[in-house]
């Protein structure tokens, strides 16, 4: 599965207007961008699972389209393969399901993650037919979840960490195994707004365990994560400033192991498309 170096991650393919987020996938390929992200609610299913991959895979023609985080709690093995297979053939060589174990905050039977992706990955690949390794990989944050990736899919897609994390993943993984990367941006270029928009974007996930321990493996304290993040941390999750500073954070994460990047504009709310960053973003970082 060929992702490209460069994607577009974005909560409004799935909470957006279905008319619009067509239309917007379609021109997001068109800008250059190969993958297309459906992202969900913290530690929830991308609304309509791969109903929606469905219709962005029939707005498009090339692009690769990947539900970003499909709970293992909510969707049973074998009916996210079944649906995967009911897909047409063409569609499913564009097609890549991230799987992730959310959060016990959010998860009523939430047990030993690692336990649960393991068995899922069985249930999955014991399925007839099963899901092939090639379309799946996990959000993985923690070095043991990493590893299984690596071991049992095409790779890891960790989301809201720092470069830091992303060295350590790469080592971890060696080479071989995909280490597609979520970086969420903000195109504004004053640092009292632009960290003031990131604070917003992170709030909802400051709480999660899971991604608490990830913030806190990478030298991050109990006081970076307090009164919203801290400005260290807020700068070191997120990319703000004009085009020109932000193709060079991305840079920078690609020179530090990811092999893709699926950029996140920050925007106001989930059904925000943000077009007009996409196309300033393609202007500068596609044109490399």
């Amino acid at each position: 599965m060929e992702l490209g170096m460069f994607g577009i991650w974005s909560l409004a393919f799935t909470h957006g207007d279905p008319g619009e987020a067509a239309d917007a996938a379609a021109e997001a390929e068109e800008l250059g961008y190969e993958t297309l992200w459906l992202g969900g609610d913290p530690g929830g299913n991308p609304r309509g699972d791969l109903v929606t991959a469905a219709r962005m895979l029939d707005a498009t023609r090339r692009a690769v389209v990947a539900p970003a985080c499909v709970s293992v709690w909510d969707r049973p093995a074998d009916q996210l393969a079944g649906a995967y297979h009911a897909l047409p053939p063409a569609d499913r060589e564009r097609l890549v399901i991230g799987l992730g174990v959310s959060h016990v905050e959010v998860v009523s039977t939430y047990r030993r993650p690692y336990t649960a992706m393991a068995d899922y990955l069985e249930e999955l690949d014991s399925g007839v037919p099963p899901l092939p390794v090639s379309a799946r990989l996990i959000g993985a944050h923690g070095p043991r979840m990493t590893r299984l990736a690596a071991d049992r899919t095409l790779g890891v897609h960790p989301y809201l960490v720092d470069i830091e994390h992303v060295i350590r993943t790469r080592e971890l993984l060696g080479r071989g195994p995909l280490l597609a990367l979520e970086q969420t941006v903000v195109a504004h270029t004053d640092p009292a707004v632009a960290r003031a928009r990131a604070r917003r974007t992170l709030s909802p996930y400051m709480s999660l365990a899971n991604y608490r321990s990830a913030w806190l493996r990478s030298g991050f304290t109990e006081e970076d994560l307090a009164g919203g993040g801290s400005d260290r941390l807020i700068d070191a999750l997120f990319l703000w400033g004009n085009t020109d500073d932000i193709a060079a954070g991305l840079t920078e994460r690609l020179t530090a192991g990811a092999d893709h990047i699926a950029v996140q504009i920050a925007t106001e709310s989930r059904g925000t498309f943000a077009r007009r960053a996409w196309r300033e973003l393609a202007g500068v970082l596609l044109a490399r």
